[in-house]
Parts: C-alpha cells; structure tokens; sequence
C-alpha cells in the first residue's frame, strides 16, 4: 500500500511524471475550485472504473477490451457530470465540457489497461484512489499558484463569496500565468522540483542500504 501511495503521489504521477491528462490540467487550472472539482471528479471515476473493470477481467474478451474500458468510463463520468451539474451547477459551468472528456483521459484508461485489468479488486482500488490523490495534488498545486501570481487572489470560488481572497493586489499580477503559456510554465517548474525530490530520495535510500 506505501508503495501504490508513493508512486501516485510521487515517482508515477500521473501529471508529473506519466504527463497524461495534461489538456484539462492546463484548461481547467486557474483556480482553486476548478482544482479540487475536477481532482474528485477524477478520483472518483478512477476508483469505480478500476473496481469494475478488475472485477470482469476475467469475463471481457481481450479482442474489445478497449471498447469495453470505454463504455465502462463513460458509464462512470455520465454519473458524476448529472451530479456535478445538480448539486454543483457552479463548478459544471467553470468545467465545462472538460467532465464528459474525462471519458477519454488518458489517466483513467491507462489505468484501467495497466493495472485494473492484470490485479484484484481490492488493489485496482487503491491504485485508483492514489493515483487520484496523485493527480488532485498535482493539479491543486497547478491552481494555487496560477490564482496566486495571476490574479492575486487564493480560493477562487470557494472563499469570500466565490472571490477568493486578495491577497496580491490585482494590478501587480502575472496575468500571463493566467494563459496557457503560463499554465505550461507552472507545470514544467513542478516537474523539475518532483523530479529533484526523486533523486533526492533515491540518493538518500541508496546511502541508508550501505
């Protein structure tokens, strides 16, 4: 279980080190809303996928499994987007028509072909919720800091009434990381720094064996 945890969070990121999802990442990362919105999203549809799938490995002629995978998804994101849109409709609105394209994440099928469709039930659900964690860390990261050198402002839509509090005076903002160029900029500067924490942790289990 360490082990699932450390890779969803760290050396098999999803954003930072598999790079998938990476067209709603740069959409949907502006704000902190957005953030925690679509990495539960996300979240949950890996872990209901990943269960289901696992429990008709057996069962799902490997000719169509894709297709099969597909349908799956589909049926789990179609929930979650009827629900998003009736108790949420704030957050379906800012999203958009990034929750029905969750169906085609490359995060949520690569999952379910790599490890959802080869171990049991109990596994293929845990590596959906790390994986999950993975990614809503990745993309909250993304969002705080574009809201924050962007527009000046932390938790947009979810604090003061949906504003966010001010904390950098507008005027002195980085709209540019507002942008998509700004938004590829912020994750390049993050995988460096997960990738230097690797190494990092690497060197010092490989000093601890000596």
């Amino acid at each position: 279980m360490k082990k699932q945890f450390m890779e969803g969070l760290l050396t098999k990121n999803p954003v930072l080190v598999q790079l998938l999802g990476l067209c709603s990442t740069m959409a949907i990362s502006t704000s902190l809303f957005n953030g925690i919105g679509m990495g539960v999203s996300v979240t949950i549809i890996l872990i209901c996928s990943n269960v289901l799938i696992s429990a008709l490995r057996k069962v799902i002629p490997s000719n169509i499994r894709i297709a099969a995978y597909i349908v799956i998804i589909a049926g789990f994101v179609t929930m979650v987007d009827l629900l998003i849109q009736a108790f949420l409709p704030d957050l379906a609105e800012s999203l958009g028509v990034f929750i029905p394209l969750i169906v085609v994440n490359c995060i949520v099928l690569g999952r379910a072909e790599a490890f959802a469709s080869k171990n049991g039930v109990g596994a293929s659900a845990l590596d959906g919720l790390f994986q999950g964690i993975g990614y809503t860390v990745a993309l909250v990261i993304i969002c705080i800091v574009r809201e924050l050198l962007g527009n000046g402002t932390f938790g947009g839509g979810l604090l003061n009434g949906g504003e966010g509090i001010q904390i950098i005076p507008a005027d002195f903002g980085a709209k540019i990381l507002t942008m998509p160029f700004g938004g590829f900029l912020v994750l390049g500067l993050l995988i460096a720094a997960s990738q230097w924490l690797v190494k990092r942790m690497e060197k010092k289990e490989k000093e601890g064996n000596k």
